[in-house]
């Protein structure tokens, strides 16, 4: 049989038992004749006690230092992994990124893998090993300094090792038995899917659905390799990420594949922008030269009477106060009249493939956010997908008013989170 990539999130390896529990998974695949490679990340909340440490100790601790600090969690639970799997009488070998040939660009927090040279993984697969690789690190091609590949990276790791090794299977295991139509927490009777293609799953990742990284996504796709989302804490079928043709149940034919959300993000409106040729390049250089991603962007129509313009966008509220920074910088060369920063909003997203072919999609989502009460303060659009920036308070109502009103809403109950943190 093929090789088998299985990454675990956090919560599966919280505490030593998980850590057991992992190991018999494990073993129990190997036993079946597959080659497995595993690749964890760092314990529980771990890494979140590790930033809180390092700003403790300094308000903006140095990049590179970071990074040293943060591939610690993971370099622990491939450890402890190695010598539970060990103690079930099967031989592991455990690998840091760099190790296992994970070689990216030089950006520390957010690094982008540019090759995967898997040689020592191999090696360990010829000789019956089982090859335990640390997630969400490599090693810069330049520096040769330990990177990181920054939230949900060890996904991409494990889609990364599954491409370089031509594996049969990329598994991802977290706490909950798949992709459902909408955050557990939220809909209790959102429904599992059994089957997305990669073109949904990126839209749900980018638009905040936390079960996987939109990287990882975007590489499966580039490489063709299919992803199976399940649950380390039963032994249900999860979710399957593929473009394969296969005969699917009604459900998998519905319209509407999910309804995601994300409160991780700000809004910045530039006020009295002159609407001039060249203006909105400038105010996008300057936040491109900062390194801030955009998501959704909307420039209203220009005043007759003043000629000037305001130009929203969103963006990660990590990035916020540095864009304003960076924006403030420009202010001059622009000659807009002010800045405004809200960070109290939430985004709200509607995603399906079958919105290319069914008319109505829009209106019935607009209907139900207007019948729970909810304003919408920008719009994006895209062929599968419709969403809004709303009050972050109101969040929680417009997902379940748009799940309810396109009928994904299962009888059964469906969701459970295991560990409690959907990762």
């Amino acid at each position: 049989m093929g090789i088998v990539v299985q990454k675990y999130g956090g919560s599966s390896v919280s505490d030593a038992e998980g850590v057991k529990r992992v190991a018999q998974r494990v073993v129990d695949a190997k036993r079946e004749g597959h080659d497995v490679v595993v690749v964890v990340s760092a314990m529980g909340d771990s890494t979140d006690d590790l930033i809180a440490l390092a700003q403790q100790i300094s308000p903006v601790p140095a990049p590179r230092e970071l990074d040293m600090l943060l591939t610690a969690g993971e370099r622990i639970s491939m450890a402890l992994l190695a010598m539970a799997i060990g103690n079930l009488g099967q031989e592991a070998r455990s690998f840091t990124g760099s190790q296992a040939g994970v070689i990216t660009d030089g950006t520390h927090g957010k690094a982008k893998i540019i090759d995967v040279t898997p040689g020592r993984i191999e090696r360990a697969l010829e000789i019956g090993a089982v090859a335990i690789v640390a997630g969400f690190q490599g090693v810069s091609q330049d520096s040769k300094d330990i990177t990181t590949l920054g939230r949900g990276g060890s996904d991409t790791t494990a889609v990364a090792l599954a491409a370089a090794l031509n594996a049969d299977v990329c598994e991802i295991y977290s706490d909950v038995d798949g992709v459902f139509t909408a955050d557990p927490r939220i809909v209790p009777s959102a429904r599992k899917r059994d089957r997305l293609s990669y073109e949904e799953m990126l839209e749900m990742a980018a638009c905040g659905a936390k079960i996987l990284h939109l990287r990882c996504v975007e590489y499966a796709r580039r490489y063709q390799i299919p992803i199976h989302v399940r649950s380390s804490f039963s032994q249900k079928t999860g979710t399957w990420i593929t473009d394969q043709e296969v005969e699917v149940d009604d459900m998998e034919q519905a319209i509407i594949a999910g309804v995601a959300h994300d409160r991780s993000e700000a809004k910045i409106t530039v006020v009295g922008v002159p609407d001039k040729v060249g203006e909105a390049a400038r105010i996008f250089e300057a936040l491109s030269d900062a390194q801030v991603n955009l998501d959704m962007i909307v420039q209203n129509v220009s005043a007759a009477a003043t000629n000037l313009t305001d130009i929203s966008f969103t963006l990660p509220r990590e990035d916020g106060q540095h864009a304003m920074t960076a924006l403030s910088r420009v202010k001059d060369q622009v000659g807009y009249d002010s800045l405004l920063y809200d960070d109290k909003i939430g985004k709200v997203s509607l995603i399906g493939a079958g919105m290319r072919s069914h008319p109505g999609v829009t209106a019935k989502f607009f209907a139900a956010l207007a019948s729970a009460g909810v304003n919408i303060a920008m719009i994006s659009t895209s062929e599968i997908r419709i969403s809004v920036i709303v009050d972050e308070a109101k969040v929680d109502a417009a997902v379940t008013a748009a799940h309810t009103a396109f009928e994904l809403d299962s009888t059964d109950v469906e969701a459970v989170v295991y560990g409690g943190t959907g990762r």
